[in-house]
């Protein structure tokens, strides 16, 4: 298993997990966790994906979902897993 973090936040509207999530079904990417809250009207959502059975190159990935993002208003980022934990390591 390959695991990424993916990180969305931005004003909230309609819509934005389910395009989220169907980028990610699409390519074969399963949504291992998921946690969102909102907050005075902004949308705050984290994953934890496993990437291991896509055909998609992470760098490819990363760059789609920051266009899926800009299409709704919002940001979206994406870390490998060990990176993630190597720059939140206390």
């Amino acid at each position: 298993m390959k695991k990424a973090i993916i990180t969305v936040v931005g004003k909230d509207t309609v819509g934005i997990i389910a395009k989220v999530c169907t980028y990610l079904a699409e390519h074969q990417i399963n949504i291992l966790d998921i946690s969102q809250t909102i907050v005075q009207d902004y949308f705050n959502m984290m994953m934890i994906v496993d990437i291991g059975a896509t055909s998609q190159e992470f760098g490819d990935i990363c760059a789609d979902l920051e266009k899926v993002g800009e299409s709704i208003g919002v940001v979206i980022k994406c870390q490998k897993e060990e990176i993630f934990d190597s720059m939140h390591r206390i």
